[in-house]
């Protein structure tokens, strides 16, 4: 599970690469379980979880990016 202390850490592509990640395992795990093969229906909603806290940094990281160039114009 990432946390946020290790997204923060994390450089764009690395975030980018682990969104795909999770992505696809929520896809596979989707695909478990609608043919009822899934052993762990709890791993769908920390997939998601993760996908959104990835999100949500990559998120933050454009915000902060177009406040500094809004900064750098006025200035």
């Amino acid at each position: 599970m990432a946390r946020k202390t290790a997204l923060v850490e994390m450089a764009d592509t690395d975030l980018i690469e682990s969104l795909a990640d999770y992505k696809e395992e929520l896809f596979n795990l989707r695909f478990q379980f609608a043919t009822n093969q899934l052993d762990n229906s709890a791993r769908l909603t920390a997939v998601k979880k993760d996908i959104a806290r990835v999100l949500t940094e990559l998120r933050a990281r454009e915000i902060a990016d177009a406040e500094a160039l809004e900064a750098a114009q006025e200035a």
